[in-house]
């Protein structure tokens, strides 16, 4: 009897399926981070590691500076990458050959090469070509033709998983292309494309830090500074690491309640 009381409290039935109670979410995602402090305060114990936090204290309002960068940034480089990665998801299916084939070649490119060389090319040779000496600017533009070429291979995915019989039922009730797409493929799409999305997003978050390298005074290189300011090496990037993680939590949490608001039996 109390086994099955026990039972109960962590896990529920709805149905034929069975799910966590709200309990036993939070049990679990405590003893995990009880396990994770224990095992990195054993690890902190044995390198007798003197820590100081005071030095760092004097810095934090460039740790502030460089997480409200690093926020704006990722912001306008996620709108800025849906817009890319939807239209370059749409060309690849276009009719003419010209634009398809530039959609195909400008993901490949992308995909195909570090992220590292193509912010060095798009400040050191594209921008100052073009006359454009905003980092910031070229910064966003940067992470958001990165990432918008996975998004539009996501997109593009999730297009053709589409079935075609469905297409056709469309064409045979006179939806317009742009109908089909509005009333049947998307609605559909948004729902099978949100997981992979969050992941993206997330990575492009912390794919930020390499802007560093143009000295775009974000988190990172707050960080970096900090610490040649300081030798507090542990106490300069744990601090890093906590402010990406504020920044990637919400996204994965935001995707699994619009993945449970979509889901539906089928």
């Amino acid at each position: 009897m109390k086994s099955r009381w026990t039972a109960a409290f962590f896990v529920r039935r709805r149905g034929n399926k069975e799910e966590i109670t709200l309990h036993g979410r939070i049990i679990g995602v405590l003893l995990a981070v009880l396990i994770l402090a224990a095992i990195f305060s054993y690890a902190f114990y044995r390198l007798q590691y003197g820590w100081n936090w005071g030095a760092i204290y004097g810095y934090r309002q460039k740790f502030l500076t460089g997480w409200l960068v690093t926020l704006a940034i990722s912001a306008a480089s996620l709108i800025t990458s849906i817009f890319f990665g939807l239209c370059t998801a749409l060309a690849q299916r276009s009719s003419l050959l010209v634009v398809r084939y530039l959609g195909k070649i400008y993901v490949e490119l992308i995909r195909g090469t570090p992220l590292l060389v193509q912010i060095l090319v798009f400040f050191y040779v594209v921008a100052d070509a073009f006359g454009i000496g905003n980092r910031y600017a070229v910064g966003v533009l940067t992470l958001a033709l990165f990432a918008g070429a996975y998004i539009s291979e996501i997109i593009r995915a999730g297009i053709e998983s589409v079935g075609d019989t469905q297409l056709e039922s469309a064409r045979a009730i006179g939806l317009t292309r742009g109908q089909t797409y509005r009333f049947v493929i998307f609605p559909q799409v948004m729902r099978r494309i949100l997981p992979p999305l969050a992941g993206q997003f997330a990575s492009l978050i912390k794919d930020s830090s390499l802007l560093s390298i143009i000295a775009v005074s974000e988190l990172t290189l707050n960080a970096q500074e900090v610490n040649a300011f300081t030798y507090s090496t542990m106490e300069s990037y744990l601090p890093l690491a906590v402010g990406y993680l504020i920044l990637t939590l919400p996204i994965s949490l935001l995707s699994r309640y619009l993945e449970g608001r979509f889901r539906y039996a089928t």
